[in-house]
């Protein structure tokens, strides 16, 4: 059977209506459904969500006939579970907390009972759907609950979760009753997604504070279950935008908005009614603009889109009406015979006619005093194929942390909206079209095709982290076997890393020198001659001949640049080179695309990863990922990374444990070979080893070794036991 990939969300990608007693279909165009199209009308690939309407029971089997035809499976919901799910949990908790907008909350406990009875009637159409092997793409904060559901009922299932609106501080998310049950929920998913590394850090935040779960940089360890928390700021649709404008319809209606508009400038708003996208807060910006400089009076007109959104609502009501009553009042005051300050349309337009008014309007005011990406601000760059036009940006907005060209501004400081807006006004052509065509290109490359396929590959790959991840603790039944082997065994190599391994930790040097009992214990194994014994570590030559050089022991010093063969010379290897470039680029290239601001220098002989000018913490984050990814690369390729201060270098001139393993077993072939290690550097030694050697990581059980131990006191009983067996039997 081929594998699946099953997206969810609250919503299907269409919209329902019922026309003369038949149900008519047609596709919703937002850019979600455009990027995910490529997804869900693949194959046997899916959408399940609500079809938007209340369907009666009788008709449920005809609507779902229709919407099969289109790949997409619906959930139906009851009146009930749609005003307190939907209307009540998701619209009048969630939103207004992870908006910030606390005090708009309502924590009732039915909304709360509604929530998880949905979320798990979602679960229910998932499993009918859901094979071994198949993948599931939750979307939003509707579904939080979803991803710990499914994995409830199929364990290994690779579950990606993604939020399209913002995640708020801890200090924020706390205020929710429920908030422990959300987070174990979301931590279902393998890949959690969120649009900024400011959301990102929030959740990790709040993970770290209400859960036992452990974090370490962008993994979460929760229930033995590694899951990757990342950003990935979220595209539109550019190709579709770039050329509406050159459409016939789109070129008219731009020809008759500059013949209304005559010589002035039009500024541009577009927003759903919501109490989060500071509507009202920019009208004051705009009536203070007209009121300090009346040099703009009859230069300058707003334009205002407000697309209708739950209005029965009380706040919402309030809003609009708040809205109509500012926009009067300025009307009022300022209009003239010929000149309107505010065109206010309370409705929403074709496509063809927003993508006139975004070529045409001269400046773009995108002001949300919480966003989680906002998507105007990249339509109407993806419009301004001349490369004119300003846009005006809210520091609040997803958005802001990739479109860094736009005038940024804080939508609270109604004087900084002001001030910018006239320095918008005053915007030469030259520095328009400097600013314009950077971020074009932005909009361009990190599109909603690249957005999808940027999660689904990261989706894949923490799929295999997982599974190379997954160490098991060395417990009783493991140890006999080994025992038995090693007793079996003619010839056995025996590689022990040093710190951390056989002694454990101190910051006095001296105090980490061999005691007693470890020079027992390798002197009983040294004295089997079917044994090998190599000390393999990160230290200088001289320390462990100062500590070894006296014993039948093979020494491996500074991660393989010295070696000593029991009681020979030491000998320093000869560095390496090898036509290695190409395929570290391929990974930084990748890296790259995912980062906004970084690039890579090519020098002669060595490659340079530079984020100097990435967000701050996405930069250490993507370099922390970077050395992860290229660590084995680096190790098999004989490389060096070095990381400094907003660069990783990477040059050709050093050799690591693994090559060093590899080189001590090159013509031999051992039937016991075991390993033991506590860090990084020993990573690559498990990786080197053959399948059949026992890996054994010390103090932790995220490894590439097949086994774990807590600490060097348990290294050194197995060391025993494997000793006392083989005397045993003799």
């Amino acid at each position: 059977m081929v594998n699946k990939t099953i997206i969810v969300s609250n919503r299907l990608p269409v919209k329902i209506v019922e026309s003369n007693g038949e149900y008519l279909l047609s596709p919703s165009e937002g850019g979600l459904a455009t990027g995910l199209g490529s997804v869900y009308k693949k194959g046997d690939n899916i959408w399940i969500g609500w079809p938007g309407i209340d369907v009666p029971e009788e008709r449920q089997q005809e609507v779902t006939d229709k919407l099969a035809e289109l790949n997409l499976i619906p959930v139906f919901l009851t009146p009930d579970e749609i005003n307190l799910y939907y209307e009540g949990f998701s619209n009048e908790v969630l939103w207004p907390v992870f908006h910030y907008m606390v005090t708009y909350a309502n924590y009732e406990q039915t909304y709360w009972d509604f929530y998880q009875t949905v979320n798990q009637k979602f679960k229910d159409t998932v499993n009918v759907h859901l094979n071994e092997g198949d993948t599931v793409w939750v979307h939003d904060y509707q579904l939080l609950l979803l991803p710990g559901l499914i994995r409830e009922v199929q364990s290994h299932v690779t579950i990606g979760f993604f939020q399209h609106i913002p995640f708020p501080s801890y200090e924020i998310f706390r205020l929710i009753p429920w908030r422990d049950e959300l987070v174990e929920g979301m931590f279902g998913a393998d890949l959690l997604g969120f649009h900024t590394f400011d959301d990102v850090r929030h959740f990790l935040s709040a993970a770290s504070r209400l859960t036992s779960a452990k974090i370490s940089d962008n993994v979460v360890t929760f229930k033995e279950r590694q899951i990757v928390v990342e950003s990935f700021p979220m595209g539109i649709d550019e190709l579709k935008f770039r050329s509406l404008v050159t459409e016939p319809a789109v070129v008219e209606q731009i020809a008759s908005l500059k013949e209304t508009m005559q010589e002035r400038k039009i500024v541009l708003t577009i927003d759903r009614l919501d109490y989060s996208k500071g509507i009202l807060q920019r009208l004051q910006a705009y009536e203070l603009l007209l009121q300090m400089h009346p040099e703009y009076i009859d230069h300058l007109s707003l334009y205002m889109i407000v697309v209708p959104s739950r209005d029965t609502v009380p706040q919402y009501k309030e809003l609009r009406d708040q809205i109509d009553q500012l926009v009067g009042n300025i009307n009022a005051t300022y209009r003239t015979l010929n000149w309107l300050p505010v065109h206010y349309f309370y409705r929403s337009f074709p496509i063809e006619f927003l993508s006139a008014l975004y070529a045409t309007a001269d400046i773009c005011l995108v002001t949300p005093m919480r966003d989680g990406m906002n998507l105007v601000s990249k339509e109407y760059v993806a419009s301004r194929t001349d490369n004119t036009g300003v846009l005006i940006l809210s520091e609040m907005a997803g958005a802001s942390k990739e479109l860094n060209d736009a005038l940024i501004v804080n939508p609270n400081n109604i004087g900084e909206v002001m001030r910018t807006i006239v320095q918008a006004f005053n915007m030469s052509p030259e520095e328009q079209a400097a600013r314009m065509s950077v971020m074009r290109g932005i909009v361009k490359k990190f599109d909603i095709h690249l957005w999808v396929k940027n999660f689904m590959d990261k989706l894949e790959e923490v799929k295999q982290l997982q599974e190379s991840l997954l160490t098991k603790f060395a417990v009783r039944v493991v140890r006999e076997q080994m025992a038995k082997d090693y007793v079996a065994a003619a010839e056995r190599y025996i590689f022990l890393d040093y710190d951390g391994t056989l002694v454990g930790f101190n910051g006095d040097l001296e105090k980490t020198a061999p005691d007693a009992e470890l020079y027992q214990i390798l002197e009983t194994l040294v004295a089997d001659p079917a044994n090998r014994v190599i000390i393999i570590s990160g230290r200088r030559n001289q320390t462990l001949e100062q500590w070894f050089g006296h014993m039948k022991l093979d020494l491996i010093a500074e991660h393989g640049a010295w070696q000593k063969r029991d009681q020979g010379e030491w000998k320093s290897l000869p560095l390496l080179t090898d036509q290695w470039k190409q395929d570290v680029k391929t990974v930084l290239d990748t890296y790259t695309d995912r980062t906004p601001g970084s690039f890579i220098e090519d020098k002669s002989y060595s490659l340079v990863w530079h984020y100097r000018k990435v967000e701050e913490g996405l930069g250490e984050l993507r370099a922390n990922e970077i050395i992860n990814h290229l660590k084995v690369t680096v190790a098999d390729k004989g490389l060096q990374m070095m990381p400094g201060n907003k660069v990783i270098e990477f040059k050709n001139i050093e050799v690591n444990k693994g090559k060093a393993a590899l080189n001590w077993l090159y013509g031999n072939n051992p039937d016991f070979i075991i390993a033991f290690g506590d860090d990084h550097t020993d990573e690559d030694i498990f990786k080197a080893l053959p399948p059949t050697a026992y890996t054994i990581k010390v103090g932790s059980n995220i490894s590439a070794a097949r086994n774990y131990l807590r600490n060097f006191m348990e290294v050194r009983e197995l060391l025993k036991i494997l000793s006392a067996s083989n005397a045993q039997l003799k």
